[in-house]
Parts: structure tokens; C-alpha cells; sequence
């Protein structure tokens, strides 16, 4: 797949034609993420929501399982950190080149034990926030991003990860 924007950072040899990214959606983003995050696909991640508003993914138990049947915490941090990342690379639609993004710093709270298939949902932040990180993006080539990501279990929340994101123009 070649794309010449939204989460496309580099040739996928799998698909026959070129794809226009600008129409993303929740299953060009599910086909992006197992093909260049592999983890992605072991964790058996489903995108179920995916717009510049809000990112939600979910994840199966059973191939995030811990010695004690539930989910494994580094699971459901990657399941959380992958959803601010998306977030992040959805609302930067039509930056050229792609930029870079990378989790900075991190930290997350567990509130409950994760029994089953679990969901991680990550909104955008409010214009004026938004905003400013766009502006930093333009004027310096680098824009720092604090996401806010809810974990929920069965419709309940089980914990949430507060994230800080970079973006970078790429080299």
C-alpha cells in the first residue's frame, strides 16, 4: 500500500495499488496498524471507532491473558498507548512529509482487574489545546501533545493512561 497521507509513512508491498488516505477509516486504520505495528495483530486489536474526534480500539482477552486470567497490564498499556498514537496521526491528515510520533512519557492507572475484551478510547483534547500544539508543530518542527487515554471493560472504566506525545517533521 502506498499512501501519500494519513498514517502512511511507507510503502506496503501487500496491496496492488496506491490508496488515498484522505478517507481513512476504521478498517484502513485496522489494516495499517497490523501490517506496520505487528504487536497490534498478536494483541488482537480492532479498531471501532476512528475519526480526528476520537480513537477507540479494543482488544481480546485471550492472547493478553496474565498468570491470573486477566489482562496482562503491558497489554493494556500498549492497547492505551496505540490508541493516543492513532489519535495523534489521524489529526495530523495531510502533513507533509509524515511526521514522526512518539510516546515521550507515560503513566497509567488500573482501577479494576480486566475479565474480558477490553477497550481503550483517547479523545482529542479541546481546540485550544489542540490549537497550540499545531502551532508549535508549524513553527518549530516538533510539537509536544498531552493525551488522555479511558480503559474500560464491559462498558466500565478499569483505568486510564495519561500520555505525552511528540510529533516531529520526519528527516
Amino acid at each position: 500500500m502506498e499512501c501519500s497521507r494519513l498514517l502512511c509513512s511507507s510503502p506496503c508491498p501487500a496491496t496492488p495499488q496506491p490508496v488515498d488516505c484522505r478517507d481513512m477509516n476504521s478498517d484502513d486504520l485496522l489494516q495499517y496498524l497490523h501490517r506496520h505495528i505487528p504487536i497490534s495483530s498478536a494483541m488482537g486489536i480492532t479498531v471501532t471507532a476512528a475519526s480526528p474526534a476520537a480513537v477507540e480500539l479494543r482488544a481480546a482477552l485471550a492472547p493478553n491473558l496474565n498468570h491470573r486470567s486477566t489482562a496482562f497490564g503491558g497489554s493494556v498499556g500498549s492497547l492505551a498507548v496505540l490508541a493516543g498514537w492513532s489519535l495523534l496521526r489521524i489529526g495530523l491528515d495531510g502533513v507533509s512529509p509524515v511526521p514522526q510520533i512518539v510516546i515521550q512519557r507515560s503513566s497509567i492507572e488500573y482501577t479494576s482487574p480486566i475479565r474480558a475484551d477490553f477497550d481503550a478510547r483517547c479523545q482529542r483534547p479541546p481546540d485550544e489545546i489542540w490549537n497550540r500544539f499545531m502551532q508549535a508543530f508549524e513553527r518549530r518542527g516538533r510539537g509536544r501533545l498531552k493525551l488522555l487515554v479511558e480503559i474500560s471493560c464491559d462498558g466500565e472504566s478499569v483505568g486510564h493512561l495519561k500520555g505525552e506525545f511528540v510529533a516531529m517533521i520526519s528527516d
